[in-house]
C-alpha cells in the first residue's frame, strides 16, 4: 500500500477510544456528587476528564485517566482552616469516599491525587476548587499541605484550536510521538510532548495544508526540531495555560530525538523509509509489502516467532533504561558495543557478547525481561530469527555472534504489571 495509505491506517489505530473511560468518570460523578452536592444520580456535574485524555492527544491503550472533581467551596475553608496539614485529610476524606464505591479497587492518596487501579487503566483523581478564572485550585500534602494552580480547560481549548487550524493535523502528530515514546524508551511527560509538538506547529502554520502524502516530511520536520532543542533548559510554558512543563530526564528525549531524526532522514526509497518508520514507531506501523511480493503472495520461509512487549504488558514510559553490551574474544581486547557502533564498526563472529543494565532508575521491586532479535537473509534462511520475550530478573544477558545480519537486543522493566522502561541495542555482525 502507499506511505500516505499506511499513515492513515496508523494514525486511525493511535485513535483512544475514551467511552469506557467516560463510564468511569460518570460513576464517580455520581457519588461525589451524591457526598458533597446532594445531588442524586448526577453524572455529569462538577467532574472534568483532564491531562492527554482530556486534551483528546492520548493515543489508544493509554493508561492513566486523570480527573479533577470541583469541591464545593466550604470545604476548602474547612481543610484550609485545618490544625495541620489540611491537604491531606482532604485527599484522605475523598479517597474515603470512593472506597465505598470501589471497595476492592486498589486505592491510595498520592502527594497531589487519589490513585484507583482499575484493571485497564489508572485512574488520577484530584479534588479541587474551580475558580472565577476557571483554573482550579487544588491539594499538594508535600511539605506541610499547600494550595496550589493548574489550568486545564485553557490546555484544552488551546488544543482543539491548533487542531482545529492545521486541519485535525495537530493531534496526530502527539498521538504519533506517544507512540515513538512508548516505543524508543523516552522519558517524556503528555504536557510536554503536547507543548513541544503544539511549538512546532505554530511556528510552521502551512502544516494545515498538509494530507497524509506530507506526514513523512512533516515528521522529519519535527524531529529536526525536536534535536535541535536545548538539553538544559529547565522548563517550557504549556500551550494555552502557560504554566510550567520541567524538562525530561535531562532532555534525554533530544537526543533520541536526534536518533529518530536521522533514521528518517536517511532513508532513500520506501523500504528504507518503512524500516525507519517500524523502529521509531514499532509494529503498529505497517510493514513494507514490495510490489513482488504483492504479485507473487510470497509467503514467509521462516516461523514467525517474535513476540512484542505491547501484547504482554500495558506500556508506559516513566523511567530510564540503559544498555550496554561487553564485546570480548580470546586474543582481542575488550569494548564496548555502544562506542563501537558510534564509531561505525560491526562485529565479526565468534565474539563473546554480554548485555547489562548500566543505569536504571527504575523504583524497585521489578521484574527485568530480554529479547533477542535475529534479522536479515540469513537469520531468516536458517529459520532462527527468535524474538521471544524472556523473564529473566537478571541484569545481564548473554550471547555469541553467529552469523551475519543487522540483529538487536531489548531490555523491558516491568513493574506493577507495566512496562515502565524500556532500551535496545543493534548488533550489526558482518560476514566472516
Amino acid at each position: 500500500m502507499p506511505l500516505n495509505s499506511d499513515f492513515q491506517t496508523f494514525c486511525s489505530s493511535l485513535f483512544l477510544d475514551t467511552s469506557a473511560m467516560e463510564v468511569t468518570c460518570e460513576e464517580i460523578a455520581k457519588k461525589l456528587n451524591s457526598h458533597y452536592y446532594n445531588l442524586s444520580g448526577e453524572a455529569k456535574e462538577h467532574c472534568y476528564i483532564v491531562g492527554s485524555v482530556g486534551r483528546k492527544t492520548a493515543k489508544s491503550k493509554t493508561s492513566d485517566l486523570d480527573i479533577i472533581f470541583d469541591l464545593p467551596h466550604d470545604v476548602f475553608t474547612k481543610y484550609d482552616n485545618y490544625e495541620g496539614n489540611g491537604q491531606s485529610q482532604l485527599l484522605q476524606e475523598v479517597k474515603n469516599v470512593l472506597k465505598e464505591r470501589y471497595p476492592k479497587s486498589t486505592m491510595r492518596g498520592d502527594g497531589q491525587v487519589i490513585v484507583i487501579e482499575f484493571t485497564s487503566y489508572t485512574v488520577e483523581l484530584v479534588p479541587g476548587f474551580k475558580q472565577s478564572d476557571n483554573r482550579f485550585k487544588y491539594p499538594d500534602t508535600h511539605n506541610g499541605g499547600t494550595w496550589k494552580y493548574t489550568d486545564p480547560l485553557s490546555e484544552q481549548e488551546e488544543t482543539e484550536a491548533t487542531d482545529n487550524s492545521s486541519c485535525q493535523n495537530f493531534r496526530n502528530f502527539c498521538r504519533m510521538l506517544r507512540q515513538w515514546k512508548n516505543q524508543c524508551g523516552v522519558v517524556m511527560g503528555g504536557l510536554l510532548i503536547d507543548t513541544l509538538c503544539y511549538n512546532n506547529f505554530v511556528a510552521n502554520a502551512y502544516y494545515a495544508d498538509k494530507s497524509y502524502n506530507d506526514y513523512y516530511s512533516v515528521l522529519i520536520d519535527l524531529f529536526e526540531y525536536l534535536k535541535g532543542l536545548n538539553k538544559d533548559q529547565s522548563y517550557w510554558y504549556a500551550l494555552g495555560s502557560n504554566q510550567i512543563v520541567y524538562n525530561s530526564d535531562n532532555g534525554s528525549f533530544i537526543t533520541k530525538a536526534s536518533n529518530a531524526y536521522q533514521k528518517l532522514a536517511d532513508a532513500n526509497d520506501d523500504e528504507e523509509k518503512y524500516s525507519a518508520l517500524n523502529e521509531i514507531f514499532g509494529k503498529a506501523f505497517p510493514e513494507y509489502i514490495s510490489k513482488s511480493a504483492y504479485s507473487l503472495n510470497s509467503a514467509k520461509t521462516y516461523t514467525d516467532t517474535e513476540q512484542f512487549i505491547e501484547d504482554m504488558f500495558r506500556v508506559d514510559i516513566r523511567y530510564n533504561l540503559i544498555i550496554d553490551c561487553n564485546v570480548r574474544q580470546n586474543g582481542f581486547r575488550d569494548f564496548w558495543l555502544r562506542k563501537a557502533l558510534r564509531e561505525r564498526h560491526i562485529l565479526r563472529h565468534n565474539k563473546s557478547l554480554t548485555f547489562q543494565i548500566e543505569y536504571c532508575n527504575v523504583p524497585t521491586p521489578y521484574n527485568i525481561y530480554w529479547k533477542v532479535r535475529n534479522v536479515g537473509a540469513v537469520a531468516e534462511s536458517k529459520d532462527m530469527i527468535r524474538g521471544q520475550i524472556r523473564k529473566t530478573d537478571s541484569r545481564t544477558h548473554g550471547e555469541r555472534t553467529s552469523f551475519q545480519g543487522p540483529h538487536f537486543v531489548e531490555c523491558y522493566i516491568i513493574k506493577d504489571n507495566v512496562c515502565v522502561a524500556r532500551d535496545r541495542i543493534d548488533v550489526p555482525i558482518g560476514s566472516i
